[in-house]
């Protein structure tokens, strides 16, 4: 359901590509617009297609690679000025961080919404970490780059019995510190009053940002300009309910790019007798909801890396440098911590 019918900012038109282009993305500087010459796609290309990408034969981005805590990742984002990326986790049983009296359970982070923020490199090399507390849970983020650094975007002030965000924060990426989302540091945005679930994405390019939400038993997205978010003018550009999530899947992550709102949706692994065994090539899903008219644009099962242990989707976005690529993540399971693998698709 789409409430209005503003027009998108169109991939189309919109072209990045490293160097000048990701140095624009960081100052703020205008990207030059051009027709896209390529020819038009073929039937057996919109038949495997999610929008503007064609969901198939995947490309590695991020091997299995261990995050700075034991447990597994929500979501991921990337920094194409730099050549990083970044997750977010809740943080790890057992662990005391500065300021706590004792050791903090796991299920206690989780319901206070304690998340950690791992920097790596492509090549899976760790950068650097820092503590959210009290931020929220992570299903989605957004990555700024920011001169030498970034600005994560982040859910913030977790409702004290879920451990979801009700708001939406930007902060500095500070490495080893510890920030809580009570700070008078931290700047709430509360565009949507009396909604739960708020979770951030990011169109660097057109510069545009994504709310999940949930406001009552119906999941929803807002887009707005950033600018205008930031200045704290939330009148979105588009706000429609999602429907393309089908009984059963888990929410795990969303996007925006171009005319869509990407969604990745899918549970772990079961056992042989359980609803989603390895044999079945899994239930997880990309699918593509177009901003103008808020229906699905291609929903595709993801079937990249059949054999990664208990491969639970964690996390969808888009690499723009090199060249475009729709990514997801997916955790595994290793003896003591989980592990991240990330594979992308081309426009």
């Amino acid at each position: 359901m789409v409430d209005n019918g503003r027009r998108g900012v169109s991939r189309r038109t919109l072209l990045i590509a490293g160097g000048a282009g990701a140095a624009a993305v960081a100052t703020g500087g205008v990207l030059a617009t051009t027709r896209d010459p390529r020819p038009p796609v073929s039937h057996l290309r919109k038949r495997r297609a999610a929008g503007d990408f064609v969901i198939a034969s995947p490309s590695r981005v991020l091997g299995r690679t261990a995050l700075y805590d034991t447990t597994g990742a929500q979501s991921f984002a990337f920094d194409d000025a730099h050549g990083h990326l970044y997750t977010v986790q809740q943080v790890q049983d057992g662990l005391r961080l500065p300021g706590e009296p004792r050791a903090v359970r796991y299920a206690d982070r989780l319901r206070r919404g304690d998340m950690c923020v791992s920097k790596l490199s492509l090549a899976g090399a760790l950068l650097g970490h820092m503590y959210l507390r009290g931020f929220g849970h992570g299903i989605s983020m957004g990555v700024e780059p920011s001169g030498a650094g970034v600005q994560l975007w982040v859910e913030s002030r977790a409702h004290p019995e879920t451990g979801y965000g009700r708001a939406v924060a930007r902060v500095p990426f500070t490495d080893g510190t510890v920030l809580d989302s009570d700070s008078p540091a931290v700047r709430h945005h509360t565009p949507l009053p009396g909604t739960v679930r708020n979770h951030p994405a990011l169109d660097l390019v057109g510069r545009r940002v994504l709310i999940s939400h949930w406001a009552g038993k119906h999941h929803r997205y807002a887009v707005y300009g950033m600018d205008d978010f930031l200045a704290g003018r939330y009148e979105p550009l588009y706000t429609m309910r999602e429907t393309a999530r089908h009984k059963g899947e888990a929410l795990q992550g969303c996007a925006l790019h171009g005319d869509y709102i990407y969604q990745l949706t899918g549970n772990p692994y079961t056992d042989g007798s359980g609803g989603n065994p390895p044999e079945s090539g899994g239930n997880t899903f990309a699918s593509a909801i177009a901003l103008g008219t808020g229906k699905t644009a291609g929903r595709r099962r993801i079937t990249a890396a059949p054999s990664l242990p208990f491969r639970e989707p964690e996390g969808i976005a888009v690499q723009l440098s090199p060249t475009p690529r729709l990514c997801t993540g997916f955790s595994t399971k290793t003896a003591g911590r989980r592990e991240l693998s990330v594979y992308g698709f081309t426009e």
